[in-house]
């Protein structure tokens, strides 16, 4: 049985024969089935099999995070970014977060760093709503600004001194105006899905590409996770001009 626990909700990718017996894992009230995620907006195909209602707190590093598993994406194989990144902005940073979601990476940074602030841009107006009740929930009204719409339109220009770029599909489209909102010496964590033999090569050829004559120093890069069969998800942090 191949599944993962979202507060009490056990989202599972395949069929099983009696869902009721996995009533008896800790925590799970509900279960349902999800299928493919959709688009964009990274909307997801969900069927209950057991229980009312997809919405759910799920607690992760000492964060809440409250979602509708019906239309909003949790990965659980980001958890390890996602608690890199937490410890990651230094105090007194301005962070851009271009696809923030439900707060994935922005709610950790602001509750377990000191940054001077986050912007926060999600296009999906299901996961901008939780993105605000989570702001909320986890008392960082003061350090996350959400913002609705394209982050190539709505991310402020020449400000960050970090730049995280978590969403992999057509991300690099996205990298022009990432290198816009960056200050010169800011650091970009660019997020991409690559076939094995050019995990670390097209990434890092695409943001210098999109840097330009500004020099590029790449930090660090490292796996995520499997994607699919010879594909990984993969991130590179580089410090550009």
């Amino acid at each position: 049985m191949k599944g993962k626990v979202i507060g009490d909700i056990l989202v599972l990718k395949k069929d099983v024969e009696n869902p009721y017996r996995l009533l008896e894992i800790p925590g799970v009230n509900r279960v349902v089935k999800l299928g493919h995620i959709n688009g964009l907006k990274r909307e997801p195909e969900v069927e209950v099999l057991i229980g009312d209602g997809t919405e759910t707190i799920h607690k992760e590093n000492h964060c809440l995070f409250k979602m509708d598993v019906a239309k909003v994406m949790w990965s659980k194989g980001n958890t390890g970014e996602r608690k890199r990144m937490a410890n990651i902005v230094r105090d007194g940073e301005v962070v851009v977060d271009m696809f923030a979601g439900i707060g994935y990476f922005s709610i950790p940074m602001a509750v377990h760093s000191k940054p001077a602030k986050i912007y926060s841009v999600e296009i999906n107006p299901i996961a901008y709503g939780y993105l605000c009740e989570n702001i909320h929930l986890n008392k960082v009204e003061d350090i996350v600004e959400p913002m609705l719409g394209d982050c190539r339109e709505l991310a402020p220009r020449g400000v960050a001194d970090r730049v995280l770029m978590g969403y992999i599909g057509n991300t690099h489209e996205y990298l022009p105006a990432a290198m816009e909102v960056l200050k010169d010496g800011g650091v970009v964590h660019y997020h991409e899905s690559v076939p094995d033999k050019i995990k670390f090569i097209r990434p890092v050829e695409r943001i210098k590409e999109a840097a330009g004559e500004r020099d590029v120093e790449v930090l660090k890069k490292r796996i995520i996770k499997p994607y699919s069969p010879g594909v990984y998800h993969v991130v590179v942090d580089a410090k550009i001009g």
